[in-house]
């Protein structure tokens, strides 16, 4: 591809060779200046699709601290995650970069401003931290050429179009807009039509999730469920898995079982404070911590690549999401599995989400131990228990569940976003114009 030679010894010492579908089909298109609306999956590459020839481009641009880039994410997880995958695409080119999201004390707020008012290359940010520094009237955006809406379909679900057309507002209107997005609803076709001009369209095995992981279920009772996601962690022997569940109240009880039964984990929510999660990120991705317990905030928001099993205490909100979680495994040309336990009142969940996949999932058996389970029939009366008998206010749906992000990071052969080099040696970024 014509990308700069910085970028290109970049991408050779961090072992990427090839690209992926979607960054074979987007980067010529960006790099041609044109608006371009993407989708793909989850593990695809997204990241490095747009990071690669946004990071090119500036290379073009004086170097005067003025921001050519915005980049707007859901997640503070997602935020810090482009943030260093700048840092290893833009090693040897020195473009700088800065992550504003919420979250932080006050201090952290002031170290945001005066990182704004320096200026940098590339700003990746969430929509309302963003505009509270952006209603404040110091923010710079009079040089941006490329605005950059990254899991936008992620965003639109968690309230933030109104922020989104803010921002949008106050952005030159004579810029590059990229909007990528895992899926497409009826939505994301209408932030397109209001925020780009005439774009190119490149969409790429939407909502299927990648043939390398081994999926299989349990049809269970809620009684059952602890036992056998013990069983399952301690069958694999894993050193490194993510059980998801889609609400916060859950993630202290699941972390509590498996302590008990001598299974080190840690635990991730919207309940904790930042400066907690990001500790226990950092011992997940080291390995200090084999299992990780955690709500959707992260199920779009962890580009590690050695995951090998996730596991879904219980069936996800909406179809699109069981995507998203199973495929934090599996990555990097690796192999991967990913279970999940349903109970009577999610089986009419599951089925929608195996015909999404087009492919009936393999049925697990439960230990004997634990009795029989429940039969597999999605459409049986879910106000009705195991018995039958009618259970009051009925099952339904549960809502949950929080946005996070995958950056694709793919290596050797299958480039990706993510990665990063340690900060120093011929890397001219300023740690005090960083927020995380």
């Amino acid at each position: 591809m014509p990308l700069h030679p910085d970028v290109l010894d970049a991408l050779d010492a961090m072992g990427f060779e090839g690209a992926t579908p979607i960054q074979a089909a987007a980067i010529p298109i960006i790099l041609e200046g044109k608006d371009i609306m993407g989708v793909a999956q989850t593990g695809t590459g997204k990241t490095a699709a747009f990071l690669l020839p946004v990071i090119d481009r500036i290379l073009d641009t004086p170097d005067n601290g003025k921001v050519k880039a915005l980049i707007v994410v859901p997640t503070r997880e997602l935020a810090m995650q482009i943030d260093q995958a700048v840092e290893g695409f833009g090693y040897y080119a020195k473009v700088t970069s800065l992550a504003i999201y919420g979250g932080g004390s006050g201090h952290d707020f002031s170290r945001e401003k005066k990182a704004l008012t320096k200026g940098a290359d590339i700003v990746i940010v969430t929509p309302g931290r963003f505009l509270s520094h952006l209603n404040l009237g110091y923010v710079d955006l009079s040089e941006l050429s490329c605005l950059i809406l990254d899991e936008a379909d992620r965003m639109l679900d968690m309230g933030f179009l109104g922020d989104i057309m803010r921002i949008a507002e106050k952005c030159r209107k004579e810029r590059q807009t990229l909007l990528f997005s895992a899926t497409m609803p009826d939505r994301i076709d209408t932030l397109a039509l209001e925020l780009l001009n005439n774009p190119e369209t490149v969409k790429l095995a939407l909502s299927k999730p990648a043939e390398k992981i081994k999926q299989g279920a349990y049809i269970l009772f809620d009684h059952q469920k602890d036992a056998v996601l013990v069983d399952l962690l301690k069958d694999r022997n894993v050193s490194s898995g993510i059980v998801f569940t889609s609400r916060k109240r859950t993630v202290s009880q699941i972390t509590r079982v498996l302590k008990e039964a001598g299974i080190p984990c840690g635990k991730i929510s919207s309940d904790l404070e930042q400066s907690e999660r990001e500790e226990v990120m950092l011992a997940f991705r080291q390995r200090k911590i084999p299992i990780l317990v955690a709500t959707d905030v992260v199920s779009r928001g962890i580009d590690i690549d050695s995951i090998e099993l996730v596991v879904n205490y219980d069936v996800p909100p909406n179809e699109e999401d069981y995507v998203h979680r199973i495929g934090r495994t599996a990555r990097a040309d690796k192999d991967g599995e990913g279970v999940t336990l349903v109970n009577p009142d999610d089986q009419h969940r599951f089925m929608r989400i195996e015909k999404l996949i087009e492919k009936v999932v393999p049925k697990l058996e439960i230990p004997e131990r634990l009795g029989k389970g429940p039969e597999y029939n999605g459409a049986r009366d879910r106000s009705r228990g195991p018995g039958g008998s009618k259970r009051p206010g009925g099952g339904g749906n549960r809502k949950g569940g929080q946005g996070g992000k995958s950056g694709g990071n793919y290596r050797g052969g299958n480039g990706g976003g993510g990665g990063g080099k340690s900060k120093g040696g011929g890397y001219n970024r300023s740690n005090s114009s960083k927020s995380n």
